[in-house]
């Protein structure tokens, strides 16, 4: 549902509120500059690395004209 929501949006790296309800979950908002502070600090996992390495990867595929593969 959260990558659907990011790709419907045309973004790469996004953030996601989803929020429980008796309907299912239900999507708030799609941020294209999430808080990431945030998602370390709740999950205990380093995301801002593999972040900047894929958007590494990404400018270097540009650059040379190949694919970008994640």
């Amino acid at each position: 549902m959260a990558v659907a929501a990011v790709k419907a949006m045309g973004l790469v790296v996004a953030g996601v509120d989803i929020l429980r309800s008796h309907r299912g979950p239900l999507i708030l908002e799609v941020n294209s500059a999430p808080g990431i502070e945030g998602i370390e600090q709740t999950t205990g996992i380093s995301v801002t690395e593999p972040i900047v390495e894929y958007i590494e990867k990404m400018v270097a595929a540009r650059k040379s004209n190949r694919p970008i593969i994640a």
